[in-house]
């Protein structure tokens, strides 16, 4: 039972980081269609979920305990969670294309398959 990550390199050469910040790019520009009066509102809140999953996912890689790793994955996974909800907001009240929704969505569901795989993993390891 190890308590630390046994894994060399950077969290840049993770496959789900490097997808989580295509995520970003994709959220961002999904983000631009909506209206104006949602720029402090669902826009911002959008993008600061967006951010928040490859933020985590680094930040956990970088901690010192394996534990504290799978703690910032979990809470990328639910940054991940609120930005599908927010994708679904902005669907159902028009602001974005539908076809672009369901991309963007397409894209958040692999990184969680990604996550939960990795956490998976991980979670084996602790035990």
């Amino acid at each position: 039972m190890s308590s630390q990550p046994t894994q060399t390199g950077s969290y840049r050469e993770l496959l789900v980081w490097q997808k989580a910040m295509d995520l970003v790019e994709v959220a961002y520009r999904l983000a631009k269609h909506f209206p104006a009066s949602e720029r402090f509102g669902l826009t911002s809140q959008m993008q600061r979920a967006a951010v928040s999953v490859p933020a985590n996912i680094a930040e956990g890689r970088g901690r010192k305990h394996l534990a504290e790793y799978v703690h910032h994955l979990s809470i990328a996974n639910g940054s991940l969670k609120e930005l599908e909800t927010l994708i679904l907001i902005a669907e159902r009240l028009r602001h974005a294309p539908t076809a672009e929704c369901q991309a963007v969505m397409r894209q958040a569901e692999e990184v969680g398959r990604m996550l939960s795989g990795l956490m998976d993993k991980l979670e084996s390891r602790k035990n």
